[in-house]
Protein backbone atom coordinates (compact mmCIF):
# COMPACT_ATOMS: atom_id res chain seq x y z
CA UNK A 1 0.00 0.00 0.00
CA UNK A 2 1.08 3.43 -0.84
CA UNK A 3 2.22 6.01 2.13
CA UNK A 4 0.03 9.38 2.30
CA UNK A 5 2.85 11.37 0.55
CA UNK A 6 2.90 8.70 -2.24
CA UNK A 7 -1.10 8.32 -2.54
CA UNK A 8 -0.95 12.32 -2.81
CA UNK A 9 1.21 12.61 -5.66
CA UNK A 10 -0.36 9.62 -7.60
CA UNK A 11 -3.75 11.10 -7.47
CA UNK A 12 -2.71 14.43 -8.81
CA UNK A 13 -0.73 12.75 -11.27
CA UNK A 14 -4.09 10.93 -11.95
CA UNK A 15 -5.76 14.26 -12.46
CA UNK A 16 -3.46 15.80 -14.64
CA UNK A 17 -3.46 12.84 -16.95
CA UNK A 18 -7.33 12.85 -17.15
CA UNK A 19 -8.21 13.97 -20.88
CA UNK A 20 -8.25 18.02 -21.40
CA UNK A 21 -7.03 18.85 -17.89
CA UNK A 22 -6.19 21.97 -17.35
CA UNK A 23 -2.96 22.25 -15.15
CA UNK A 24 -3.06 25.57 -13.83
CA UNK A 25 -7.00 25.00 -12.72
CA UNK A 26 -6.53 21.45 -11.39
CA UNK A 27 -3.29 22.84 -9.24
CA UNK A 28 -6.02 26.17 -7.89
CA UNK A 29 -8.44 23.11 -7.16
CA UNK A 30 -6.33 20.39 -5.14
CA UNK A 31 -4.80 23.63 -2.92
CA UNK A 32 -7.98 24.89 -2.16
CA UNK A 33 -9.36 21.38 -1.58
CA UNK A 34 -5.96 20.86 0.77
CA UNK A 35 -5.97 16.97 -0.86
CA UNK A 36 -5.38 15.62 -3.89
CA UNK A 37 -7.23 12.22 -3.25
CA UNK A 38 -10.60 13.87 -2.50
CA UNK A 39 -10.21 16.00 -5.61
CA UNK A 40 -9.42 12.74 -8.01
CA UNK A 41 -12.79 11.28 -5.98
CA UNK A 42 -15.03 14.39 -6.97
CA UNK A 43 -13.24 14.54 -10.21
CA UNK A 44 -14.02 11.06 -11.61
CA UNK A 45 -17.70 10.70 -9.64
CA UNK A 46 -16.54 8.04 -7.13
CA UNK A 47 -17.31 8.08 -2.95
CA UNK A 48 -14.65 8.76 -0.79
CA UNK A 49 -13.74 4.92 -0.36
CA UNK A 50 -12.08 3.65 -3.04
CA UNK A 51 -13.85 0.22 -4.24
CA UNK A 52 -11.85 -2.45 -6.86
CA UNK A 53 -14.61 -0.55 -9.95
CA UNK A 54 -13.94 2.87 -9.14
CA UNK A 55 -12.67 4.91 -11.53
CA UNK A 56 -10.65 6.74 -8.99
CA UNK A 57 -8.92 3.67 -8.39
CA UNK A 58 -8.14 3.10 -11.79
CA UNK A 59 -6.63 6.40 -12.36
CA UNK A 60 -4.62 6.23 -9.17
CA UNK A 61 -3.09 2.32 -9.77
CA UNK A 62 -2.38 3.67 -13.22
CA UNK A 63 -0.33 6.41 -11.85
CA UNK A 64 0.87 4.60 -8.90
CA UNK A 65 2.32 2.08 -11.36
CA UNK A 66 3.99 5.71 -13.17
CA UNK A 67 5.73 6.57 -10.38
CA UNK A 68 7.38 3.26 -9.57
CA UNK A 69 8.53 3.41 -13.43
CA UNK A 70 10.39 6.79 -13.18
CA UNK A 71 11.48 6.52 -9.90
CA UNK A 72 13.18 2.89 -11.36
CA UNK A 73 14.45 5.10 -14.07
CA UNK A 74 16.08 7.61 -11.88
CA UNK A 75 13.56 10.65 -12.35
CA UNK A 76 12.24 12.17 -9.31
CA UNK A 77 8.43 13.56 -8.75
CA UNK A 78 7.85 16.43 -6.83
CA UNK A 79 4.73 17.97 -6.72
CA UNK A 80 3.07 20.74 -4.75
CA UNK A 81 2.49 19.01 -1.67
CA UNK A 82 6.07 18.10 -1.01
CA UNK A 83 8.96 19.73 0.65
CA UNK A 84 11.43 19.23 -2.11
CA UNK A 85 9.15 21.45 -4.32
CA UNK A 86 11.14 24.37 -5.11
CA UNK A 87 10.39 27.24 -2.71
CA UNK A 88 10.36 29.91 -4.87
CA UNK A 89 7.92 28.47 -7.95
CA UNK A 90 5.42 28.85 -5.21
CA UNK A 91 5.63 32.34 -5.84
CA UNK A 92 4.61 32.14 -9.59
CA UNK A 93 0.72 32.04 -11.09
CA UNK A 94 2.68 29.92 -13.61
CA UNK A 95 3.29 27.45 -11.02
CA UNK A 96 3.18 23.72 -12.44
CA UNK A 97 1.27 21.39 -9.88
CA UNK A 98 4.61 18.48 -10.63
CA UNK A 99 7.86 19.08 -11.80
CA UNK A 100 10.20 16.18 -12.72
CA UNK A 101 14.02 15.76 -11.95
CA UNK A 102 17.53 14.22 -12.59
CA UNK A 103 20.20 14.89 -10.69
CA UNK A 104 20.70 16.78 -7.33
CA UNK A 105 17.58 18.62 -6.14
CA UNK A 106 18.85 21.32 -3.98
CA UNK A 107 18.04 24.44 -2.08
CA UNK A 108 19.16 26.76 -5.02
CA UNK A 109 18.20 29.92 -2.91
CA UNK A 110 21.13 31.67 -4.58
CA UNK A 111 20.64 31.18 -8.29
CA UNK A 112 20.90 33.72 -10.71
CA UNK A 113 19.52 32.63 -14.62
CA UNK A 114 21.89 33.47 -17.45
CA UNK A 115 20.08 33.04 -21.13
CA UNK A 116 19.88 34.82 -24.11
CA UNK A 117 20.18 34.37 -27.86
CA UNK A 118 20.95 30.68 -29.90
CA UNK A 119 22.83 32.55 -32.17
CA UNK A 120 25.17 34.44 -29.79
CA UNK A 121 28.03 36.61 -31.11
CA UNK A 122 31.52 35.89 -30.00
CA UNK A 123 31.41 38.92 -27.50
CA UNK A 124 27.89 37.35 -26.11
CA UNK A 125 29.81 34.09 -25.85
CA UNK A 126 32.15 35.46 -23.73
CA UNK A 127 30.01 38.20 -21.81
CA UNK A 128 27.90 34.45 -20.47
CA UNK A 129 31.50 32.65 -19.92
CA UNK A 130 32.84 35.45 -17.79
CA UNK A 131 29.24 35.60 -16.08
CA UNK A 132 28.90 31.98 -15.33
CA UNK A 133 32.31 31.35 -14.27
CA UNK A 134 31.85 33.87 -11.72
CA UNK A 135 28.79 32.88 -10.47
CA UNK A 136 29.82 29.55 -9.89
CA UNK A 137 33.10 30.44 -7.84
CA UNK A 138 31.19 32.58 -5.75
CA UNK A 139 28.99 29.57 -4.94
CA UNK A 140 25.75 30.78 -6.69
CA UNK A 141 23.51 28.28 -9.31
CA UNK A 142 23.57 28.85 -12.97
CA UNK A 143 20.42 28.72 -14.18
CA UNK A 144 19.53 28.13 -17.91
CA UNK A 145 17.63 26.63 -20.61
CA UNK A 146 19.95 24.12 -22.24
CA UNK A 147 19.31 25.86 -25.46
CA UNK A 148 22.18 26.67 -28.15
CA UNK A 149 24.31 29.30 -27.80
CA UNK A 150 23.98 31.39 -24.46
CA UNK A 151 22.54 28.70 -22.47
CA UNK A 152 25.23 26.40 -23.45
CA UNK A 153 27.54 28.93 -22.95
CA UNK A 154 26.81 29.42 -19.09
CA UNK A 155 25.85 25.93 -18.47
CA UNK A 156 29.14 24.96 -19.36
CA UNK A 157 31.44 27.63 -18.04
CA UNK A 158 29.32 26.65 -14.37
CA UNK A 159 30.30 22.73 -15.15
CA UNK A 160 33.78 24.01 -16.27
CA UNK A 161 34.76 25.81 -13.44
CA UNK A 162 33.13 23.76 -10.60
CA UNK A 163 30.07 25.29 -9.64
CA UNK A 164 26.46 24.24 -9.69
CA UNK A 165 24.24 24.54 -12.45
CA UNK A 166 20.41 24.03 -13.28
CA UNK A 167 19.19 23.64 -16.93
CA UNK A 168 15.34 24.07 -16.90
CA UNK A 169 14.11 22.35 -20.74
CA UNK A 170 11.25 22.74 -22.85
CA UNK A 171 10.74 19.00 -22.84
CA UNK A 172 10.25 15.95 -20.89
CA UNK A 173 13.58 14.93 -18.71
CA UNK A 174 13.78 11.73 -21.32
CA UNK A 175 14.61 13.75 -24.01
CA UNK A 176 17.21 15.61 -25.06
CA UNK A 177 16.77 18.52 -27.46
CA UNK A 178 19.00 19.95 -28.82
CA UNK A 179 20.55 16.32 -29.65
CA UNK A 180 23.88 18.34 -30.07
CA UNK A 181 23.40 18.90 -26.13
CA UNK A 182 22.87 15.38 -25.06
CA UNK A 183 26.54 15.12 -23.62
CA UNK A 184 25.96 18.28 -21.97
CA UNK A 185 22.93 17.31 -19.90
CA UNK A 186 24.35 14.31 -18.86
CA UNK A 187 26.89 16.51 -17.47
CA UNK A 188 24.31 18.33 -16.08
CA UNK A 189 22.52 15.30 -14.61
CA UNK A 190 25.90 13.94 -13.02
CA UNK A 191 26.35 17.55 -11.39
CA UNK A 192 23.90 19.87 -11.36
CA UNK A 193 20.10 19.32 -11.81
CA UNK A 194 17.78 18.46 -14.85
CA UNK A 195 14.41 20.01 -14.00
CA UNK A 196 10.98 19.77 -16.22
CA UNK A 197 7.65 20.43 -16.07
CA UNK A 198 6.70 18.27 -19.10
CA UNK A 199 6.09 14.71 -18.82
CA UNK A 200 9.16 12.46 -18.93
CA UNK A 201 8.58 11.87 -22.65
CA UNK A 202 7.13 14.91 -23.92
CA UNK A 203 8.90 16.16 -27.35
CA UNK A 204 9.33 20.32 -27.99
CA UNK A 205 6.70 22.31 -29.10
CA UNK A 206 6.17 26.24 -29.87
CA UNK A 207 3.93 26.19 -26.35
CA UNK A 208 6.86 24.53 -24.14
CA UNK A 209 9.32 26.90 -24.29
CA UNK A 210 7.30 30.34 -22.97
CA UNK A 211 6.22 27.59 -20.39
CA UNK A 212 9.86 26.89 -19.46
CA UNK A 213 10.94 30.25 -19.59
CA UNK A 214 8.01 31.25 -16.80
CA UNK A 215 9.39 28.34 -14.53
CA UNK A 216 12.91 29.06 -15.24
CA UNK A 217 12.04 32.88 -14.42
CA UNK A 218 10.09 31.78 -11.20
CA UNK A 219 12.91 29.38 -10.18
CA UNK A 220 15.70 31.75 -10.49
CA UNK A 221 16.50 34.78 -7.96
CA UNK A 222 17.44 37.15 -10.89
CA UNK A 223 17.89 36.75 -14.68
CA UNK A 224 21.05 37.76 -16.38
CA UNK A 225 20.02 38.54 -20.16
CA UNK A 226 23.28 38.41 -22.22
CA UNK A 227 21.98 38.74 -26.20
CA UNK A 228 18.01 38.52 -26.96
CA UNK A 229 16.10 40.04 -29.99
CA UNK A 230 12.61 41.60 -29.43
CA UNK A 231 11.17 38.00 -30.49
CA UNK A 232 12.93 35.57 -28.34
CA UNK A 233 12.51 33.78 -25.31
CA UNK A 234 15.64 35.53 -23.06
CA UNK A 235 12.96 39.01 -23.82
CA UNK A 236 10.55 36.83 -22.87
CA UNK A 237 12.15 35.59 -19.84
CA UNK A 238 13.09 39.13 -18.90
CA UNK A 239 9.49 40.54 -18.57
CA UNK A 240 7.99 37.36 -16.74
CA UNK A 241 11.17 38.16 -14.20
CA UNK A 242 9.93 41.24 -14.01
CA UNK A 243 6.12 40.27 -13.83
CA UNK A 244 7.30 37.90 -10.96
CA UNK A 245 8.94 40.36 -8.83
CA UNK A 246 12.69 39.19 -9.58
CA UNK A 247 15.42 41.45 -10.74
CA UNK A 248 16.90 41.60 -14.49
CA UNK A 249 20.27 42.40 -15.04
CA UNK A 250 21.16 43.79 -18.95
CA UNK A 251 24.21 43.95 -21.01
CA UNK A 252 24.36 47.45 -22.36
CA UNK A 253 24.68 45.89 -25.65
CA UNK A 254 21.30 44.86 -25.66
CA UNK A 255 19.92 48.77 -25.66
CA UNK A 256 20.64 48.94 -29.66
CA UNK A 257 17.49 47.18 -29.28
CA UNK A 258 13.87 49.21 -28.64
CA UNK A 259 13.16 46.48 -26.19
CA UNK A 260 15.80 47.04 -24.04
CA UNK A 261 15.81 50.53 -24.10
CA UNK A 262 12.62 50.55 -22.51
CA UNK A 263 13.32 47.70 -20.18
CA UNK A 264 15.72 49.75 -18.92
CA UNK A 265 13.30 52.31 -17.84
CA UNK A 266 11.91 50.41 -15.59
CA UNK A 267 11.97 49.60 -11.91
CA UNK A 268 14.08 46.33 -10.93
CA UNK A 269 16.16 46.27 -14.27
CA UNK A 270 19.80 47.29 -13.92
CA UNK A 271 22.34 47.81 -17.19
CA UNK A 272 25.74 46.92 -17.09
CA UNK A 273 28.66 47.63 -19.38
CA UNK A 274 31.37 44.53 -18.84
CA UNK A 275 31.96 41.56 -16.89
CA UNK A 276 33.21 43.10 -13.84
CA UNK A 277 29.66 45.32 -12.95
CA UNK A 278 27.63 42.71 -14.42
CA UNK A 279 28.88 40.39 -11.79
CA UNK A 280 29.10 43.21 -8.72
CA UNK A 281 25.56 44.23 -9.60
CA UNK A 282 24.41 40.13 -9.65
CA UNK A 283 26.43 39.64 -5.87
CA UNK A 284 24.83 42.59 -4.48
CA UNK A 285 21.03 41.53 -5.60
CA UNK A 286 22.42 37.86 -4.35
CA UNK A 287 22.90 39.53 -0.70
CA UNK A 288 19.54 41.31 -1.13
CA UNK A 289 17.48 38.01 -1.09
CA UNK A 290 16.23 37.07 3.13
CA UNK A 291 18.77 34.83 4.61
CA UNK A 292 21.00 35.21 1.88
CA UNK A 293 24.99 34.14 3.25
CA UNK A 294 27.11 36.68 4.20
CA UNK A 295 30.39 35.17 2.73
CA UNK A 296 30.40 35.34 -1.13
CA UNK A 297 33.13 37.84 -0.88
CA UNK A 298 36.09 37.33 -3.50
CA UNK A 299 34.48 37.63 -6.53
CA UNK A 300 37.43 37.29 -9.49
CA UNK A 301 38.39 40.30 -11.04
CA UNK A 302 37.79 40.09 -14.65
CA UNK A 303 39.02 41.95 -17.42
CA UNK A 304 36.75 44.40 -19.11
CA UNK A 305 35.09 43.66 -22.04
Amino acid sequence: MPDDREAQVAALVALLRQPGARWTEIATDVLAEGNALTALHRRLGAEATLFADDPARDALDAALAELQEWAANGIAVHSLFDDTYPARLRDIHQMPPIIFTRGAVADDRWAVAVVGTRKPSEHGVSIAESCATALAESGITVVSGLAAGIDTAAHTAALRAGGRTVAVIGTGVNRYYPATNKTLQDRIVKNGLVLSQFWPDAPPGKHTFPMRNAVMSGYAAATVVVEAAYRSGARMQARLALEHGRPVVLADSLLEHDWAREYAKRPGVYVVSNANELVTTVNQLVREIPDSPQALEGLPRLELL
